[in-house]
């Protein structure tokens, strides 16, 4: 079959010159409209939830927060795959849907999910943006030095307190106008709150 092959191939060179040709054009046009990218997405449809859990050891995280949302999720419309992650106050996890679900349709069914968790007061998941895992991701500290705190006469709390009013204020907008940032991310420290506190007594 080969020998034949070759032979006919010897026999119409002009012919087989002419499909060369059609084949290289049109192989070239392809290459300029097939969505490719140059890093390939390797990885399922993923959602990926964040909690932050001030004040919990990992095992608290583990059955208070991980596996209510485990639970949820597990028997969702289109999940394979459940994993997560439980460190001191913090829990990730990673929820993978089928090579052919859709990401909104994935965020969507994981937002009707996570409405019917019931979770510690305080405590809100939130699904971080839709990235690849070819994505980077850098975490950044913010930290202070305890000797200019002394000087300032600062105690520990009201120096977390200015970190966390620093990163969400100054440094989370900054970042977030970057060209190829999709999300900043704050997390640890002491939310600085006004509480207006009512005496029923002089009212």
């Amino acid at each position: 079959m080969f020998n034949s092959i070759i032979r006919g191939a010897l026999t119409h060179r002009p012919l087989v010159l002419v499909a060369c040709i059609v084949v290289l054009a049109y192989g070239g046009y392809l290459s300029t409209t097939m969505p490719i990218d140059v890093f390939p997405d390797l990885d399922r449809p993923r959602v990926v939830i964040l909690t932050e859990c001030p004040g919990l050891s990992p095992e608290e995280i583990e059955s208070l927060v991980t596996q209510p949302i485990e639970t949820a999720l597990l028997g969702a419309s289109g999940v394979e795959a459940v994993r997560s992650q439980s460190s001191q106050g913090m829990n990730v996890i990673y929820v993978e849907f089928g090579w052919k679900s859709e990401v909104r349709y994935a965020r969507q069914v994981i937002g009707e999910r996570m409405a019917t968790v019931t979770l510690p007061p305080g405590i809100k998941p939130q699904m971080t943006p839709p990235a690849s895992i070819m994505g980077q991701i850098m975490h950044v500290g913010v930290s202070w030095k305890p000797e200019a705190a002394s000087r300032r006469g600062k105690t520990e709390l009201q120096n977390r307190m200015d970190l966390r009013t620093t990163a969400d204020w100054v440094i989370r907008p900054r970042l977030l106008r970057l060209p190829g940032i999709a999300e900043v991310i704050v997390m640890g420290g002491d939310k600085k709150q006004y509480q207006v506190l009512v005496d029923p007594a002089k009212l």
